[in-house]
C-alpha cells in the first residue's frame, strides 16, 4: 500500500510519476459530432484535454480534426481541437488556438465553476475505498484534485494539489515543487482504483503557479476544507 505515495522517477529527466487514487465516477464528457461515442474527460485545461474511452480503443488519426461538445453538470462547451497524440483508449487533444475559442474555454472553467463543482470525497460513505492516510480529499472531476496526506500522529505528512494543467507538492522534510501534467491513465489494481500521473517538474519554483493554487484555496470554503488546514497549506505555499 505505501507505494502508491512515493515518487516514481521516469526515464526522462524532470520527469515524475505519482499513483494517486481515482474516484470511478467522472461527470465531465466529451461527445464528438461524428460518433455516437461518448469520452470521459481525463485531465483539462486552457490549452486542450485528454479524452478516454472505457471499452474500446479510439480510431481517431494523430492530427485530426475533432469537433463536439464537453457536458458537465449542466453546462455544455461547443469545441474543437487538433489530436495531438493516442494510445489505446486515450488521446490529446489540442484545442484550436483563437482568442474566441480561449475566452469561451476559459469561462467554462472558470474558478467559481470549479469550486462550486468540488465534492469532498473523504466525507463519501457509499463504499469507496480511500488510503488509509489520505485524511482529505477534493474533487472536481478533470479540472482538479487536492490530496491531503496525514502521519500515524495526525498531523500533515505532505498535499498534492493538481489545478487545471498546473501540479503542486508539498511534502514534510522534502519541502515544496511545482510542475505541469503531461498525462494521466487507469492503473489495474485488486485494491483501489488508481490513477498514475506523469508530471514535468519545474527546475525552480514557479511563483505564478503557486499563485493560482493559492487563489483556488481562497475560493474553497470551510465546510469543504477546514480554516486550520487551509491556513497550513498557505503557509507552506508561500
Amino acid at each position: 500500500m505505501e507505494r502508491r505515495f512515493n515518487v516514481i522517477k521516469s526515464d526522462f529527466e524532470k520527469h515524475e510519476k505519482r499513483v494517486l487514487p481515482r474516484f470511478p465516477f467522472c461527470y465531465l464528457t466529451f461527445k464528438a459530432d461524428d460518433t455516437s461515442r461518448v469520452f470521459e474527460v481525463k485531465d483539462i485545461s486552457f490549452t486542450g484535454m485528454q479524452l478516454s474511452l472505457k471499452d474500446e480503443e479510439s480510431n481517431f488519426n494523430q492530427d485530426s480534426l475533432v469537433r463536439g461538445s464537453i457536458h458537465w453538470m449542466g453546462k455544455t462547451l461547443d469545441i474543437s481541437g487538433t489530436v495531438k497524440w493516442h494510445a489505446g483508449q486515450r488521446i490529446g487533444v489540442e484545442f484550436q488556438k483563437k482568442r474566441e475559442v480561449l475566452d469561451r474555454v476559459q469561462n467554462f472553467l472558470s474558478i467559481e465553476q470549479l469550486v462550486k463543482n468540488l465534492k469532498p470525497l473523504h466525507k463519501l460513505d457509499d463504499g469507496l475505498e480511500i488510503p488509509a492516510r489520505l485524511k482529505y480529499w477534493l474533487r472536481s472531476d478533470g479540472p482538479v484534485e487536492l490530496f491531503v496526506w496525514q502521519h500515524m500522529d495526525g498531523e500533515i505528512s505532505k498535499f498534492q494539489i493538481l489545478f487545471l494543467e498546473v501540479f503542486v507538492e508539498w511534502e514534510d522534510g522534502a519541502g515544496l515543487k511545482t510542475g505541469r501534467i503531461l498525462s494521466k491513465r487507469n492503473v489495474d489494481s485488486p485494491l483501489i482504483n488508481e490513477d498514475e500521473w506523469v508530471f514535468q517538474i519545474d527546475n525552480n519554483i514557479e511563483v505564478e503557479k503557486l499563485r493560482r493554487v493559492q487563489d483556488l484555496l481562497k475560493h474553497i470554503s470551510s465546510e469543504l476544507l477546514p480554516d486550520e488546514v487551509k491556513t497550513l497549506l498557505h503557509r507552506q505555499l508561500s
